[in-house]
C-alpha cells in the first residue's frame, strides 16, 4: 500500500524550522519502500497550501530539485509566528495510472488537500450518492476527499464530517487532510496504519511505526529531539491537530463520543464531548455541583445535599497557631520546624507565612516521587532562595515509581473504573514516611503540613468507591475505621475484577496505605488555623516571589502535580465534573465567590490541559492518544 507521512512545527525558531526540513526529507526517503510509482508533497506555510507531485520514485523526486527549491522558499518566506506543515505521499498504484497527474497524490478537491493510504472499494457508489462533487481523475482517494469536504461544508463540523465519511466508505483508509479554511490537520484511520510522535513543538506521523523509528534513530535527528514515544492512532479513531500546536484531540469515528465542533478559525472549541454534554447536566441552584456527583440529591428549591449539610469552616485562629508553635521555637536561630513543601500555592504561602509571620526558622522538605513538575521545582527554588531556607529533598526511585504508575494506568485503561483513579496517586504517599524519618534525622520535632485545607474537601473520591466520607478534617491519617475498611473492600473487589492491578506496584501501594491510613501522626496542619483566602495566598506569592503559573490553565491549584491534568480529564469526561468544580462549590458555600463566578471559573478550569496530559504520558511511558481514545469511549455517568 501507499505511504503517507508528515511533520508539523508550531515554532518559528530557525533551529526548529531546520529540523522540520530535515525530518521531511528523512520521512520522504524512509517512505519510499511503501511505493515507487509516484510522489507528492503538500506544504502549508500558515497561509496557503503548496502542492508538488510527479510520477516516479522518491529518489527521482529528490534528484529533481524542485522539492528542495519549494521547501527552501517556503521556509525562508514563512511569516514569523506562522506554523509549517509538510505532508507527503509515496504511491503504490492501485486505481488510476500514475502517468495521469490527477491520479497522483496529494489530491486537491474543493479546497481540500488529501493524502490517502488504502483502497475505497465503493468509490463509484459514493460518487453517485454525491452528484454535486466533481471528480477529475480515476482515484478513489479523490472521491473520499470530496465526500468529506462536502460533509464538512454542510455540517461546519470536522468531527461530524469525518464520522459520516468513514461510516459511508467500504474498504481501508488512513488519511491526512489539510483545508483551505481551517488551520487544522485531520489524521484518521480505520485500519490503524498511522503512527505519530511529538517532540516539543514538532509532531510527525507516518504509515508505519518502523518508518518513524528509522527517522528517529538517525544520529542527526535523535540528538535534536531527545527521547520520544511513538504512538499509534488506533483503528476507528482520528486526530484533529491545530497547526499552531495549541489544540489536539482524539475522537472515535464510529460513535458519538468525541469533541465539539472545530470553529472556522481552525481552533477546537473543546477537546472532548464532556464540555458540551456536561453543560446540560442539572446543577445545584446554590453551588455548581451536577447531578452526577456521588450521592447527589436536590430539594424542592434545587439545592443539593452538600449545600444543605455544609458546616461553616471555623479555623482555630492565628493566636491558637502562635500558642501551638511556641514550645518548639528555637532560642538561637537554629532550624525549629520542618515545612512540607510541594511548590504548590498552599505550601508556598505556608513556607512564606512560617518564615515571615511566625518568625520561625524552617527547613523545607520535598518528596519527589517522579510526578513533581518542573514548574513546581522552579517555584520551590524561588521561595527557598528568597527566604534563605534550607531545602531537603528526598527522592524515590523515580524510574520504578513511574513504571508502577504506567502499569496501573494500563490496568485502569483495560477496565475504566472511576473510584480506582486514586490508585494512580498512591506513589506520593510515602511523603508521610519521609517526614517522620526526617524528624528523627534532624531532631526537629515540629512538622507543618500545608494540606488539610477544608476548602479543598472532595468527598467524591470515596463516593465513587461506593461509600460516604466521614468527617476526618481533611487529614487522611484520621480517616475512620469504617471508611478504611470500605476502601480496602473496594480495592480488593477491583483487584479481583481486573488482575492487571496485581503487578509489581502492589507492595508500594500497600506501603502507601499503611503510611497514610494506619501509622498515626502529630503533624500540625497550617490551614486548620488560618482561613483560606485565595486572593491573599496567590497574590502574596505572585507579588513577592514571582511565583510561576501554568501556561495551559487559569487555575493555580494542583499545577505542581504532574498527575492532576490526567485524572481531571478522566473525571471531567466520564463523570461530568472535575476537582476544581468541587472546590469552587465549597468557595461558594463559604461566601468567597458567588455562583455566577463559580460557573465562569468552572467552565475555564475544567478545560482539558493537553500539554500537561501529554507530558505526563511521556514521563510515565504510555500512549496519550490511545489512553484518551479509551477514556472518550468509556461509559459516562450522564
Amino acid at each position: 500500500m501507499c505511504g503517507i507521512f508528515g511533520v508539523i512545527c508550531s515554532s518559528a525558531e530557525p533551529a526548529d524550522r531546520l529540523l522540520v526540513r530535515d525530518l521531511a526529507i528523512a520521512l520522504l526517503q524512509s517512505s519510499e519502500t511503501r511505493g515507487r510509482e509516484a510522489v507528492g508533497v503538500a506544504i502549508h506555510d500558515g497561509e496557503q497550501i503548496h502542492v508538488l507531485k510527479q510520477a516516479g520514485s522518491v529518489t527521482d523526486f529528490l534528484a529533481n530539485g524542485k522539492f528542495h527549491a519549494l521547501l527552501d522558499k517556503v521556509l525562508a518566506e514563512a511569516k514569523p509566528g506562522k506554523p509549517i506543515a509538510i505532508t507527503g505521499h509515496s504511491r503504490l498504484a492501485t486505481n488510476g495510472a500514475q502517468s495521469n497527474a490527477d491520479n497522483n497524490q496529494p489530491v486537491i478537491t474543493q479546497g481540500t488537500v488529501a493524502l490517502h493510504n488504502g483502497i475505497v472499494v465503493n468509490d463509484r457508489k459514493l460518487a453517485a450518492a454525491y452528484p454535486q462533487i466533481q471528480v477529475s481523475g480515476e482515484l478513489d482517494s479523490e472521491v473520499l476527499a470530496a465526500v468529506l469536504r462536502t460533509e464538512l461544508d454542510a455540517s461546519k463540523d470536522l468531527v461530524t464530517a469525518a464520522r459520516l465519511t468513514f461510516r459511508a466508505l467500504e474498504g481501508s483508509a488512513s488519511v491526512a487532510m489539510l483545508f483551505d479554511h481551517l488551520d487544522t490537520m485531520l489524521l484518521a484511520t480505520n485500519t490503524g496504519s498511522l503512527f505519530q510522535v511529538t517532540a516539543g513543538s514538532t509532531m510527525m506521523f507516518a504509515s508505519e511505526r518502523f518508518i518513524l523509528q528509522r527517522v528517529i534513530d538517525q544520529a542527526a535527528v535523535s540528538s535534536r529531539i531527545g527521547a520520544v514515544t511513538i504512538e499509534q492512532i488506533r483503528p476507528g479513531y482520528a486526530l484533529a491537530l491545530s497547526l499552531d500546536g495549541k489544540d489536539r484531540r482524539a475522537f472515535s469515528l464510529s460513535s458519538d463520543t468525541g469533541e465539539g465542533p472545530i470553529a472556522p478559525n481552525g481552533h477546537t472549541v473543546q477537546i472532548v464531548d464532556h464540555s458540551s454534554r456536561a453543560d446540560r447536566l442539572k446543577r445545584c441552584t446554590k453551588c455548581i455541583l451536577p447531578e452526577t456527583y456521588p450521592y447527589m440529591d436536590f430539594d424542592e428549591q434545587g439545592v443539593c445535599r452538600y449545600c444543605r449539610n455544609w458546616k461553616t469552616i471555623r479555623p482555630k485562629g492565628e493566636q491558637a497557631l502562635f500558642d501551638a508553635i511556641e514550645p518548639y521555637r528555637s532560642k538561637d536561630g537554629s532550624p525549629d520546624v520542618i515545612v512540607a513543601f510541594s511548590g504548590g500555592r498552599d505550601s508556598s504561602y505556608g513556607l512564606h507565612y512560617v518564615k515571615k509571620t511566625l518568625g520561625m526558622n524552617p527547613v523545607a522538605f520535598t518528596y519527589d516521587w517522579g510526578m513533581v513538575t518542573d514548574l513546581a521545582r522552579r517555584n520551590q527554588a524561588r521561595l527557598c532562595g528568597a527566604l534563605g531556607v534550607e531545602h531537603i529533598i528526598r527522592s524515590a526511585d523515580i524510574g520504578a515509581k513511574r513504571r508502577y504508575v504506567r502499569k496501573n494506568v494500563e490496568a485502569w485503561l483495560k477496565k475504566p473504573e472511576l473510584g480506582m483513579v486514586t490508585l494512580l496517586m498512591a506513589g506520593d504517599k510515602e511523603f508521610y514516611q519521609h517526614a517522620r524519618q526526617l524528624r528523627k534525622e534532624t531532631g526537629i520535632k515540629l512538622v507543618i503540613f500545608c494540606t488539610g485545607n477544608l476548602i479543598e474537601e472532595a468527598p467524591y473520591k470515596t463516593g465513587l468507591m461506593g461509600f460516604r466520607q466521614d468527617d476526618d478534617g481533611m487529614v487522611l491519617t484520621k480517616m475512620s475505621t469504617r471508611n478504611k475498611a470500605a476502601m480496602l473492600w473496594y480495592y480488593a473487589k477491583n483487584y479481583l475484577k481486573n488482575p492487571a492491578y496485581i503487578n509489581e506496584s502492589l507492595l508500594d501501594t500497600a506501603n502507601a496505605f499503611w503510611q497514610t491510613f494506619v501509622v498515626k501522626d502529630d503533624f500540625l496542619y497550617l490551614y486548620h488555623y488560618l482561613p483560606w483566602n485565595e486572593d491573599e495566598i496567590v497574590g502574596t506569592i505572585r507579588r513577592e516571589y514571582d511565583w510561576e503559573i501554568a501556561t495551559d490553565t487559569q487555575t493555580t491549584w494542583r499545577i505542581g502535580d504532574g498527575t492532576a491534568a490526567f485524572y481531571n480529564y478522566i473525571y471531567g469526561t466520564i463523570a461530568g465534573f472535575t476537582e476544581d468544580e468541587a472546590m469552587l462549590s465549597n468557595m461558594v458555600r463559604e461566601g468567597y465567590i458567588d455562583r455566577d463566578e463559580a460557573m465562569r471559573r468552572g467552565a475555564e478550569y475544567s478545560k482539558p490541559r493537553w500539554p500537561s496530559i501529554r507530558e505526563y504520558a511521556q514521563l510515565v511511558g504510555f500512549s496519550a492518544e490511545e489512553a484518551l481514545q479509551i477514556i472518550n469511549a468509556a461509559p459516562k455517568l450522564y
